[in-house]
């Protein structure tokens, strides 16, 4: 914790030279409580002071009820308080009429910089997690139970004028056949890894009939007679998908759910052919995104400085989605609808609760999750839209709205004259709005990653990992720390980056190098070092650490082997000439040392 403090201590000085004003008794303080409270003071009570801050600016005012623990002077903190009298005023706590930009990043680079940090949580906190998705899925049947038919007609009439296009394309895809499979890289229900899932032998009964496992299991019919090895399972006997947690922040982890080999298989297929045509039909292809962030990050910017759009937040997004809403939303589409139900999975293997039948779509880790988690979103703002508008959606209100509306998974943006009736919608058909993460009255968004004030970047560096010592130089703590200090240094906090620098020096040879350079140095703006030239090549070299990821041991051959070629996306060979022999998710990073180009 010393080393996590002393950069904090850093990055102080530097944003304190940059806002003229001290930050010697907000280390005092920091010293004090982290000493008391353990690293918690950093990772939980400095982000909630930061969401605080954050919810103020949107307010245009100090909440009383702000920054509880926190001893006042007059309106403001004391903690951080040479900062926060340049944003709000000290007697009243109302906004300045010029607030610093460079304070108000100041104050969320102080507050959130360990926000993130992946630690394990307490197992007290983890079983509180795996309790809220358990009454998640209580909450989604019961809001099931309420939706009303006026409600569903409006989400099904909004969803043919967004989709049709899109689901009767993807129709001739599932109908003819041309939905073509393909493994992800992660871990699955039944733990097959790598080249292991190219044998696999359980198919679902209700995917038989529209995803025959004769086709999607063998290179083709001429290997019928292994069929017989292959274990068709009856609804009631499926394998359910395995509920996990996965490091978040240390204040609560994140549930997602592991599929079963068999079920990922065909999601995968599906999203693929999906996610192209939401991107390439000109009806959708304004609302939605899934490959690029920047669209969404544009829009915050624009609404942090013209008051007209809103960035909208969802709590547990992906577990509020409503298999019921879904089978409307492909409504007059059997072989989309159909489809996607055949490879959902159906009940889950929930921790100390045992297996549990779903009322939700699907939780993260469906590879269906996110692009239909995105139409559900957007269908339901244009039916928040039509409320406010008082009469049905047109087309041309569609074409009207084009860069103004917004999803990127749960990340929504809408225009501020129908936020209220947008965040209406959401919640009567069962979804949470966020309002701690939602903004639209103040200067201040937040979309996709990207923060703003009144159309500047605010956007906060965090810290992923605890730093490397001498006792734990795992590569990917090097790497994740090595990456710290790029960005800390391209933000402007030299002393922050100066301070890795010299901790890292002591670890690892660290040389300046070019961004494009396979070593782990350092970024300079005074360029890179050359430590010799190649003979061969005539171009600069350093001498460091290289990294070198390594996938598994897996070896596939026979059938499975030539299944994978069929299931090829190119007619390109295969980059990995021993792609048959190790293959899956990197097993573990390593870094050699060696000369390698500084640029």
């Amino acid at each position: 914790m010393k080393s996590l403090i002393a950069l904090w201590h850093a990055m102080a000085i530097d944003l304190a030279v940059g806002c003229c004003t001290s930050a010697t008794r907000d280390l005092k303080t920091v010293v004090s409580r982290s000493s008391d409270e353990g690293v918690s003071f950093l990772t939980i009570t400095l982000p909630s002071f930061g969401k605080d801050f954050e919810r103020c600016l949107d307010q245009g005012m100090v909440d009383p009820n702000a920054f509880l623990g926190f001893s006042r002077k007059q309106g403001l903190p004391r903690f951080l308080g040479g900062f926060l009298e340049l944003v709000f005023d000290r007697a009243s706590g109302v906004l300045v009429d010029e607030p610093s930009v460079d304070a108000i990043f100041a104050v969320r680079q102080l507050t959130q910089t360990f926000a993130k940090i992946e630690l394990p949580c307490s197992d007290a906190r983890t079983a509180a997690a795996i309790s809220k998705f358990i009454d998640c899925e209580k909450e989604v049947r019961e809001n099931d139970s309420r939706l009303d038919e006026q409600g569903i007609a409006r989400f099904r009439r909004i969803s043919t004028l967004l989709w049709s296009d899109v689901f009767s394309k993807l129709e001739k895809y599932i109908s003819s056949g041309e939905v073509v499979p393909k493994h992800g890289p992660g871990a699955t229900a039944d733990r097959l890894t790598g080249n292991r899932k190219y044998d696999q032998l359980e198919w679902p009964l209700r995917m038989d009939w529209l995803f025959p496992a004769g086709e999607f299991l063998f290179p083709n019919w001429r290997y019928s007679k292994y069929l017989e090895r292959v274990k068709l399972l009856e609804p009631g006997s499926e394998r359910p998908v395995r509920v996990i947690t996965v490091p978040k922040t240390l204040k609560t982890p994140r549930v997602i759910a592991i599929e079963p080999t068999c079920m990922q298989y065909v999601q995968q297929g599906i999203s693929e052919r999906l996610v192209k045509l939401l991107e390439d039909v000109t009806v959708c292809r304004p609302f939605v995104g899934f490959s690029d962030q920047n669209p969404n990050r544009e829009l915050a910017r624009k609404g942090s400085f013209t008051g007209t759009l809103a960035t909208l937040d969802l709590s547990e997004a992906s577990d509020r989605v409503s298999n019921l809403l879904v089978q409307n939303l492909f409504t007059g589409h059997t072989f989309v609808k159909e489809g996607v139900d055949a490879c959902r999975s159906r009940t889950a293997d929930v921790p100390g609760f045992g297996v549990i039948p779903l009322a939700k779509f699907a939780s993260m880790g469906s590879a269906l999750c996110f692009p239909v988690e995105a139409m559900v979103f957007t269908t339901i703002v244009f039916c928040g839209i039509e409320q406010k508008l008082n009469r049905p959606v047109r087309r041309s209100d569609l074409d009207r709205l084009v860069g103004q509306v917004r999803v990127y998974g749960d990340d929504i943006i809408v225009p501020v004259e129908y936020v209220q009736s947008c965040v209406d919608a959401l919640e009567d058909f069962g979804l949470r709005v966020n309002t701690s993460k939602s903004y639209w009255t103040g200067k201040f968004r937040e979309s996709c990653g990207g923060d703003y004030y009144d159309g500047h970047w605010v956007t906060p560096v965090r810290t992923r990992t605890l730093f490397p010592s001498r006792s734990d130089t795992s590569p990917r703590r090097l790497i994740s720390t090595v990456s710290l200090r790029n960005q800390l240094y391209s933000a402007g906090l030299w002393s922050a980056a100066r301070y890795i620098d010299d901790h890292v020096r002591k670890l690892i040879p660290f040389p300046a190098v070019a961004d494009t350079s396979p070593v782990l140095g350092r970024h300079s703006l005074q360029g890179y070092d050359t430590e010799k030239m190649c003979p061969r090549l005539h171009r600069p070299l350093v001498k460091g650490l290289v990294v070198r990821p390594t996938s598994p041991p897996s070896r596939l051959d026979d059938i499975g082997a030539l299944q994978k070629f069929f299931l090829k996306r190119s007619d390109l060979p295969v980059a990995d000439k021993k792609h048959l022999e190790r293959y899956g998710r990197d097993l573990a990073v390593n870094t050699k040392l060696g000369w390698a180009p500084a640029h």
